[in-house]
């Protein structure tokens, strides 16, 4: 690969760019109105305007990328994380116009994206599932033949997608076929996939994920665990490894059934199983798997010391495990906050604006992946997130601290901002012990005064 094109923007872009640069890879951005002063458009080798700053016209618009990339010489396409990144339509455009994309195949997007083939697939290799239904349901009046077998409470869940959408939990049968319709529709206007699935809800569970990255030749590697437990409404907050929960058995164990998924699929780049732990922390279970790179990657980052956006370009363009993986064995404890632009306090709306200051934190083991700067307007069209904050730690003590000082310094104004939730997170008891589950954030956290 001599040129490669980034079909996306933000902080995700930059670090594309940045890990091509470092491979002697061009870098060609595209961008909409709104990114036209983004830092990805002004860094990369070439940029281009992919159209209105509506998603739906340019991030999202599969011909019009493909387009770009073939008119300016491109032999690959990344994706980052969101948008087309997870779109088994768009792999196979691109394998038609014979341009590599920097992911797992077409086949392998589709098997595990679909979350009822997907629990099917970790069942073939002995990784355990939730109880819950082995097909999908159009129509609430058959599926609600299966609430007995599942027991209450059950959570309905949609099978083209995640991050809560679609989702409902229910706890009697006479609101079932309510919440089923509601989140058939909603599962049809985020996925185009208005099929659902059942599984039993368990209650205060932790989120935890498996990073893997797999070669062409059918090597499959875990690279840690991280703990994803502090959400809001399925949408992650903060992201931390290692799971200081887990004993070594269990770890061990976690890792393994990652692994074994991903071989079974004969996987290719970077991926994350995603599990959920048990209350009592003895079990766990597989959920879904996202086939691309995450938000969170820079956590496994910090404590392997590896470029893990590097490692995909290297695997697409052939290279095998042994070649670009030096380093098996985690060091220390590293945690991301996510910083969005919204009102923590208003229930987390949106907040988009110009930064009139923007003073970003230093020090030892901290590091900020954004794609602001001063003045830059912050648009209503994307995501509300602007920035990322990773502290590294040679213990979670250490990292914990670091993280107090450095959100202190993390100076932005001109708009509202998470960081006083981070803030306030981190001198919080429950936080500190760990003694937190999925839902904390809202049945507890934010019911205090």
């Amino acid at each position: 690969m001599k040129r490669i094109l980034i079909a996306n923007r933000g902080e995700i872009a930059l670090r594309v760019i940045e890990a091509a640069r470092k491979l002697g890879i061009e870098s060609v951005a595209v961008y909409t109105d709104a990114d036209s002063r983004s830092l990805h458009t002004l860094q990369a080798d070439h940029a281009v305007r992919i159209g209105p700053s509506s998603a739906a016209l340019s991030y999202l618009n599969q011909q019009a990328i493909i387009h770009v990339a073939q008119a300016t010489g491109c032999e690959a396409i990344h994706p980052g994380y969101g948008f087309l990144s997870e779109n088994p339509a768009f792999v196979e455009l691109c394998e038609a116009e014979k341009i590599n994309f920097i992911g797992p195949s077409a086949e392998t997007i589709k098997r595990m994206g679909n979350k009822v083939q997907a629990r099917l697939e970790a069942q073939k290799c002995d990784v355990p599932v939730i109880p819950g239904t082995s097909e999908p349901y159009f129509d609430a009046d058959i599926a609600i033949s299966e609430l007995a077998r599942i027991g209450f409470p059950v959570l309905i869940k949609a099978r083209g997608g995640g991050g809560g959408r679609g989702m409902r939990v229910v706890t009697s049968e006479s609101s079932f076929k309510a919440e089923f319709q509601q989140a058939a529709a909603e599962a049809q206007s985020a996925f185009a996939d208005g099929a659902l699935y059942l599984e039993k809800y368990l209650p205060e569970v932790r989120h935890i994920e498996v990073q893997i990255l797999g070669d062409s030749a059918g090597s499959v590697i875990a690279l840690g665990e991280r703990d994803c437990t502090v959400q809001r409404r399925h949408q992650k907050l903060v992201e931390e490894a290692p799971c200081v929960v887990l004993t070594d058995e269990l770890r061990l164990e976690l890792h393994q059934c990652a692994v074994r998924l991903g071989k079974s699929i004969a996987y290719q780049g970077a991926g994350t199983v995603e599990f959920v732990l048990s209350k009592d922390r003895q079990q766990f279970y597989f959920i879904e798997m996202n086939t691309r790179i995450q938000v969170e990657h820079p956590v496994t980052e910090q404590l392997f010391g590896i470029d893990l956006i590097e490692a995909q370009l290297r695997v697409a363009r052939g290279e095998k495990l042994p070649e670009i993986i030096n380093n098996e064995s985690p060091v220390g404890h590293a945690i991301e906050f996510r910083i969005n632009a919204e009102q923590w306090q208003s229930d987390f709306k949106p907040a988009p604006g110009r930064i009139q200051h923007w003073q970003l934190p230093a020090g030892s083991g901290v590091r900020v992946d954004s794609h602001c700067y001063e003045s830059f307007n912050i648009s209503p069209f994307y995501d509300s997130m602007i920035a990322k904050l990773i502290v590294h730690g040679h213990n979670r003590e250490q990292a914990l601290q670091r993280a107090q000082l450095a959100l202190k310094n993390f100076a932005i104004k001109g708009i509202d901002t998470t960081l006083g939730f981070h803030q306030q997170l981190l001198d919080h008891e429950h936080f500190k012990t760990g003694d937190i589950y999925t839902t904390w954030v809202e049945q507890e956290f934010m019911q205090e005064d």
